[in-house]
Parts: C-alpha cells; structure tokens; sequence
C-alpha cells in the first residue's frame, strides 16, 4: 500500500504540473458567503424574540432553509434558497477533508465517495421509475445492509459532519455533490452538477439485487445497465471509474487495487486491461485476478468481461488509446447516472465546481 501511494503521488504530481495554473477564491470567501445559512436580521429587543430554523428541502426541491421568526404568538416563515456559491461552500468543504486521514485506505476517501455516489444512483429502475440517487434510500435498512453497499457506511459517517455544518442541504444532494467533488479532486473531468433530489424514507428503499454483481459476466452487466437505460458504450465507459480505489476482503470480498494510482483518475484501467496479463489469483476468496507480473493489482470477472466481449472490447481500446475521449464520454455518462429518475424542476442549472487540491 505504502507503494501504492507513492505511486499515486508522483503520477498526481506529473498530472497537475501539465495543467494550466488554477486560481480559486478562497475557501473563507465562500464560507462566509455560507453564513447567510445561519445570519438573520437584527433581533429586536426583548426576550421573546428568538430566532429559529428548520429544514424545507423537501417542499423546496432544490434545497432550503426555512427561518421562523417567532415573536410572540407569531411566526414569520422567510426561505433561504442556495446558490451556485452555497454549493461551491459545499464542495469546497469536503474538498478540504479528502485527505485528512493518511490511513484510510490509500490515504483519501475519494474512491469510496464515488462509490457512494455511484451506488445511491445505481439502483434505478426504467420501467418503474424507482430507485436513482433521488432519495439518499441507504441511509436505511435493509438497503444500507445490501452486500453491494458493503463499507458505503464509512462514507456516509465521513459526510455527517458536513452535512451538521450546512443543513440545508438533502443528503441526496449531498452524496452526488460528493461524489463530483472526488472525481474532480482525483484529477478527474469537470463533472457537471445540478442540485433538486430530495430525501425519502424507508418505504422508498429498492431491493437488492439491483446494482452489478463483479463475479458476474457480459449477460449480467447488460441486463443491469440496460435496465437503467444505458448502452454499450457508456457500460465500458461507467466501468472506468475502477481506476479509483480498491476492493476490502471485510467488505465485497475481493482484495487490491485496480490500477497502480488509486487516488488518480486515469484511463490506465483500460490500459491495463488490455496490456497485462492476468491469470487466476491463487487463494482462499472468491475468484479474481491477478496481474501475473507483479501479482499486486486485480482484475473482477466482470471486468475481464469488458475486454471477453468483442463490443465492451472495442470501447476499452478507444479509451486505453485516448484519455481525452475517455474523460468526455465519462463525463457525460456519470452526470446522467447521477441523474436518473430526479424529478428537476424546470430551467434546473447545471453547474461546474471550482476544484481546490487538483
């Protein structure tokens, strides 16, 4: 792991030093533009006067803050609506803590943020409408308990704190918001974000079954994917976020890191694939593989499939050829799994963060 990260390291500083310098306001600045979240007009004097807030997401759509000023017998409801710097306030934030702990996993949360994001988004059914990221669903049972989600808890406890220091926000929102925000910290494309989901609870939760099983093959992936609407093409290209992170025997069973750079977000995936060969791994979990020359990066059955298959393979060569190609189509694909099923109001702006560390 050690080697992982100074791996990582290095290929992020060659990475950054090939873009153009990038100037961003202060992180205060846009803290005290946040403020207003908690600020109210002068109290008047007198006791009776208190000024209180409550959460109206879910009657607002896109996120608000109902604050009640109470004088009395009387309450006078005004509505905070955020805006684009509110939600920059947001990335901002969890941009600021992706690294605080050297020894999560590969000393970042960004992988399992996306995952997060990834997997709230997942569950959504075409046909009926249900699941998407529309909801925040996991934060209850039995959906938290699915084996897909396996380990999500550490990102959804890693958000509570931000979620404690801007209320306003839905946990839906907040989830995709993190996501974006690691993709993009990761060295990743612009991922475009528009905000409107709104909490559900329990009774929204989707079954299981609905997000990839990794020792599955082509047939399954199809069946997944086009359930939610995508084709070929943007199955190979969703598949290329395994450039991030790595798998846990304590959570899917599997064990290692993709790519030598888990923290970066590269199309070594498809690189990989393709160059190196990889044969069965020799132990006692479920059935994985292993790069034969240094037997320290892994490969899922339902990634091999990317490259069994002669149309998932035709895709992986475009991408391992072209990192520009790659990160547009990823763009693109991952702003509309974020999406699925989110009823945005009309005129909704999509928009683009500033990044911070990247």
């Amino acid at each position: 792991m050690a080697a992982s990260r100074t791996a990582t390291r290095t290929l992020r500083a060659l990475r950054t030093s090939t873009r153009p310098a990038l100037t961003a306001a202060p992180r205060a600045a846009f803290r005290q533009g946040a403020r207003r979240l908690y600020s109210s007009e002068p109290a008047k004097s007198g006791g009776s006067n208190i000024w209180a807030w409550a959460i109206g997401a879910g009657a607002l759509g896109a996120g608000g803050l109902w604050f009640l000023n109470q004088d009395g017998a009387s309450a006078t409801p005004k509505v905070f609506s955020p805006k684009f710097d509110d939600y920059q306030a947001v990335y901002n934030e969890i941009a600021s803590r992706l690294e605080e702990n050297e020894n999560y996993d590969d000393g970042s949360y960004g992988p399992v943020l996306v995952r997060l994001a990834w997997h709230a988004s997942g569950t959504y059914d075409k046909e009926t409408g249900t699941g998407g990221s529309n909801g925040a669903t996991m934060r209850f049972a039995p959906e938290s308990d699915h084996g897909a989600n396996a380990g999500l808890k550490a990102a959804r406890d890693f958000l509570e704190p931000v979620k404690a220091k801007f209320p306003w926000i839905t946990y839906s929102d907040l989830w995709i918001l993190a996501g974006v925000c690691a993709i993009q910290e990761m060295l990743g494309p612009k991922i475009p974000y528009r905000p409107g989901r709104q909490d559900r609870d329990v009774a929204a939760c989707t079954p299981d079954g609905r997000l990839p099983d990794a020792s599955q093959a082509q047939d399954h992936l199809r069946n997944i994917f086009y359930r939610m609407g995508f084709n070929d093409q943007e199955i190979v290209a969703l598949a290329g976020a395994h450039a991030l992170g790595r798998c846990h025997t304590d959570r899917s069973g599997f064990d290692g890191p993709w790519t030598f750079s888990p923290t970066v977000m590269t199309n070594d995936y498809y690189k990989l694939l393709l160059d190196e060969k990889w044969q069965w791994k020799k132990w006692n979990g479920p059935k994985q593989y292993e790069d034969k020359k240094t037997k320290s990066l892994m490969m899922l059955p339902a990634d091999m499939a990317l490259i069994q298959d002669k149309k998932f393979k035709e895709w992986v060569q475009k991408y391992a050829a072209d990192n520009e190609l790659f990160f547009k189509d990823f763009s693109n694909v991952i702003v509309k799994l974020f999406e699925l099923g989110v009823p945005f109001k009309e005129n909704t702006e999509r928009w683009v963060f500033k990044t911070v560390n990247a």
